[in-house]
C-alpha cells in the first residue's frame, strides 16, 4: 500500500472516531432541545466555523504565501447538484435524529450505518458501477461485524417500529448524499462543498424548527458545550475529513469506515460511562479491519490524486 493510501487511511479512521460521538451528543442534546433544534444549531454553528477558516486561509494565502485565489466557477449542473446534497442531507440528520428519540441508541445506530449496502445498490442499480470480489468481500465482512457488534442489543419491538423505520430510511439518505458530495468534490473544495450543504440544510430546518418546537436554543453551559461539539469536530471537522477523503476513495469505500462507528462509539463508552467491552467488541472490531482491508484491495477504490488538492 502506498504511503498516500495510509495517510487517507489514518484520516479516515480519525473522521470515524469524531463522528462516533455524534449518536451520544445528539441524545445529550436533546435532553434540551428537539430533534429540529439539535440540527439548527448543529448546523449555524458549523457554517460560521466553515466561513471563519475559509476566510483565514485566503488570508493566509494571500499575504503569507502570495498566491491569490481564483473564486470558483458554477454551471446550473454544480448549482443542482449542491443543492440536492443539501437537500437530501436535511431527512437524514432528522430521521437520524427522530429515531434516537423513538428508538434504543442501538437500534438506531445500526440501521443508520446500513449506508454501505445502500451506497453499493444505488450504485449497482442506477450508476452502473461494477464491484469486484474484493470490495464485495470486504462489505459483506464489515457489515457482518457491525451487525455481530450491536445484534445482541438490537430489540425487535412495536415500540421501536417507527424509529427503526426513520433510522433505516436516514441511512438511504445518508448513501445518497456521500454519492453526491463524492461527484462535487471532483471539482470543488471541502469547504465548499460543506458550505452549499450546510446552508442548504439550514433553509429547510430554521423554519421547520420554528414552526414545531418552542425552544430553539440551549439553555445551559453544557448544553451550548454539545452544541459546538456537534458543530464543529462532528459537522466539520469529521463530515470535513470524510468529503475531502472522496477525492482519494470512492464513495463506496469511504462508507465502508461508517461501520467502525459503532465499534468506535462502544469504546467511548467505556471510557466516558465505563461500559463493559466483551470479546465480541474485539472480534467484530477485527473483523470490520479485514473487511476494509479487502475493500481497499479492489481497483474500484482508488482514483486518480491530484499532486495538492486544496482544502478551501
Amino acid at each position: 500500500m502506498v504511503k498516500s493510501n495510509w495517510i487517507g487511511l489514518i484520516l479516515l479512521s480519525t473522521a470515524i472516531l469524531i463522528l462516533s460521538s455524534a449518536s451520544i451528543l445528539i441524545r445529550l442534546s436533546e435532553n434540551e432541545l428537539g430533534p429540529f433544534a439539535t440540527i439548527f444549531n448543529r448546523l449555524w454553528i458549523a457554517i460560521i466555523a466553515l466561513v471563519v477558516w475559509k476566510t483565514f486561509t485566503k488570508a493566509r494565502s494571500q499575504i503569507i504565501e502570495g498566491v491569490s485565489i481564483e473564486p470558483e466557477t458554477y454551471t446550473k449542473k454544480d448549482i443542482v447538484l449542491s443543492v440536492m446534497s443539501g437537500l437530501i442531507s436535511v431527512p437524514c440528520v432528522l430521521l437520524w435524529a427522530w429515531s434516537l428519540t423513538e428508538s434504543s441508541v442501538t437500534n438506531s445506530n445500526l440501521l443508520h450505518n446500513l449506508m454501505p449496502l445502500f451506497v453499493a445498490l444505488t450504485g449497482w442499480l442506477f450508476l452502473g458501477k461494477k464491484f469486484d470480489y474484493y470490495f464485495l468481500s470486504g462489505l459483506v465482512l464489515g457489515l457482518g461485524g457491525t451487525i455481530s457488534i450491536s445484534i445482541q442489543d438490537f430489540q425487535i419491538s412495536t415500540d421501536h417500529l417507527i424509529g427503526d423505520i426513520a433510522a433505516l430510511l436516514s441511512a438511504w439518505f445518508y448513501a445518497g448524499t456521500y454519492m453526491l458530495v463524492e461527484k462535487l468534490r471532483e471539482k470543488f473544495s471541502t469547504t465548499t462543498v460543506l458550505l452549499w450543504a450546510c446552508s442548504i440544510e439550514l433553509l429547510v430546518v430554521f423554519p421547520a424548527t420554528l414552526l414545531t418546537e418552542n425552544q430553539l436554543f440551549p439553555s445551559s453551559m453544557n448544553g451550548w458545550l454539545v452544541a459546538i461539539g456537534l458543530g464543529v469536530f462532528c459537522q466539520v471537522i469529521g463530515q470535513g475529513i470524510m468529503a475531502y477523503s472522496l477525492k482519494q476513495f470512492s464513495s463506496g469505500f469511504v462508507s465502508l469506515f461508517i461501520l467502525l462507528e459503532p465499534i468506535f462509539t462502544g469504546f467511548l463508552a467505556w471510557i466516558i460511562f465505563g461500559e463493559e467491552l466483551t470479546l465480541m467488541n474485539g472480534i467484530a472490531f477485527l473483523v470490520v479491519l479485514t473487511g476494509i482491508y479487502l475493500a481497499q484491495l479492489s481497483q474500484s477504490v482508488n482514483k486518480q490524486i491530484l499532486i495538492q488538492d486544496e482544502i478551501i
